[in-house]
């Protein structure tokens, strides 16, 4: 039975924690990132990322808190190059993809380029260690309380930061908040889908949601279920299937979307098949960003 195989594996059950915090925590930041459309956000802080593994293994120290490190003051100062120098998002994300890139190759070159990059390129979630889990659910935990118990906030900053100015929000520190939160959501899925997929887990979930919710709070609930799906399914597959277990995770997200693309385009025909001898309705408009922050709706994208 699954139970007395899987589950009754120590290696297993510590890959499903790690699932379950990765599925939870990726999917909410990246909720914030796709309603500001920086969905790649997270490939550029992925690449600077490499840089602290590279970091770390030239001084024999920890990979993965030379990668928190390096990708949160990466995060810091692409938000402050966007705001100060008003540099377009894209510039400043490209700055981020080259100088990580470039970062990482020079000092795991310098360190000796003995370690096994494929862990952190592509993920290594079934060699996940007891140590590594305490600092994936640590930094999950703390994912999650930015992003859920500064919702409101967050949303304001998103929608229309003229807007949350004006009502007296600190749009810099939010700002830098959610680019920091974004950063450690990178290294807590590190270990899980690696640094070069853990963006596709931020943001293909909640794509999928989208496309079959409207309120920004259905959205984000929606996208961290689709998220969390994804990833115990990813796992079981790839210990079944011999599979590589980040590229399961990915791909059976992306197959969720898909599925939410067809069913809500095949709901949208049938709405628009029975209505059609209907009287037509005068569209309701489009709600302004203080409308949206007090429903929770989000503005068209």
């Amino acid at each position: 039975m699954l139970s007395d195989t899987i589950f009754s594996l120590p290696f297993m059950q510590r890959a499903f924690l790690a699932a379950l915090a990765i599925g939870l925590a990726a999917p909410a930041i990246g909720t914030y990132l796709v309603q500001r459309r920086l969905a790649l956000m997270g490939d550029g802080l992925g690449h600077v990322a490499l840089t602290g593994v590279g970091l770390g293994l030239l001084t024999k120290t920890s990979p993965v808190w030379g990668a928190v490190l390096v990708a949160v003051v990466g995060a810091a100062a692409v938000e402050l190059i966007r705001e100060r120098a008003k540099a377009s998002g894209d510039v400043a994300l490209a700055m981020l993809f080259y100088g990580g890139l470039a970062g990482g190759s020079m000092l795991i070159s310098l360190s000796g380029g003995n370690a096994n990059l494929n862990s952190y390129l592509f993920g290594s979630i079934l060699s996940t260690s007891v140590g590594d889990l305490w600092a994936i659910a640590a930094l999950a935990v703390g994912v999650l309380v930015v992003t859920l118990g500064l919702r409101r906030a967050l949303f304001a900053v998103c929608q229309d930061e003229e807007f949350a100015r004006v009502a007296g929000l600190p749009v810099r520190a939010l700002n830098l908040l959610m680019a920091v939160t974004t950063a450690v959501t990178v290294t807590v899925g590190m270990r899980v889908v690696g640094v070069l997929m853990v963006s596709a887990l931020m943001v293909v979930p909640v794509a999928a949601a989208q496309q079959l919710t409207r309120a920004f709070a259905a959205t984000m609930g929606a996208a961290m279920v689709v998220g969390v799906g994804a990833a115990f399914s990813g796992v079981t597959m790839s210990y079944y299937a011999d599979t590589p277990p980040g590229a399961s995770i990915v791909l059976i997200a992306i197959a969720v979307f898909m599925i939410a693309s067809i069913s809500a385009g095949l709901v949208r025909r049938g709405h628009g098949r029975s209505g059609s001898g209907a009287r037509p309705r005068t569209r309701e408009p489009d709600p302004t960003a203080e409308q949206a922050v007090a429903t929770g709706r989000s503005l068209p994208q």
